[in-house]
């Protein structure tokens, strides 16, 4: 509708809603043709450049003409911003690319994209599936190394019997170490069983697909 340039460099920009499609109920998907009322949001969305953007979008509240619909009016919204969120879509993706892909700690993201701590690690874990989900490359030569990582922990039996190891302070590294694979695995343990309980794991294809092995010379892990 317009913007306003705000004495700090903001820009607000007012909106009316475009795509026809806003106008189908959510519940039952018919089309809306009469207005129950106006409705206005401040969704927020990347800045431009160094300049940050006020939304005011000016929606409409529609009445469902469908009698069977359990629902009687419903507010529009679009995909990048469904009904009920406060915030773009590209926006929660660009601050979950920030901490995966661009080193940022999830407080240098909130920070720097004006959002709060829960909603930049929700926005992580959802982009981090993308890539814990994906389907591993095929690796030709594996990389095996072990980590310390904090201290061993034991535990007595029931009235005090055998002591048994809850806690390793080894933890075993798989990674692609010619690819870009990176690290594709870790487990608990660095003993020749810990590494054949996650080699099995692997799809038959994947595990053919290696030709070298490349670790160091522990007596421990070596098979």
């Amino acid at each position: 509708m317009r913007v306003e340039s705000l004495a700090d460099g903001t820009r607000r920009v007012h909106l009316i809603t475009a795509d026809e499609a806003a106008r189908a109920c959510p519940s039952c998907g018919v089309t809306a043709s009469r207005v129950k009322g106006p409705a206005v949001t401040r969704p927020r969305d990347l800045p431009y450049g160094e300049r940050r953007l006020e939304f005011i979008w000016h929606k409409r509240r529609w009445w469902c003409r469908e009698p069977k619909c359990p629902r009687k009016s419903f507010t529009e919204s679009i995909t990048q911003i469904p009904a009920g969120a406060r915030i773009t879509a590209q926006l929660r993706e660009a601050a979950g690319r920030r901490v995966r892909d661009s080193g940022s700690t999830v407080m240098q993201a909130a920070r720097g994209l004006h959002l709060s701590w829960p909603t930049v690690m929700r926005a992580f874990r959802t982009s981090a599936r993308e890539v814990v989900d994906a389907p591993l490359p095929e690796v030709r030569v594996l990389g095996i190394d072990e980590t310390r990582r904090g201290r061993t922990k034991w535990e007595q039996g029931p009235d005090g019997g055998k002591w048994h190891l809850v806690r390793d302070r080894w933890h075993t590294g798989f990674v692609d170490a010619l690819g870009t694979g990176g690290l594709l695995g870790q487990v608990e343990g660095r003993t020749v069983a810990d590494v054949l309980v996650w080699l099995a794991t692997r799809p038959l294809t994947r595990r053919k697909s290696i030709r070298h092995v490349a670790i160091d010379m522990s007596a421990t892990s070596m098979t």
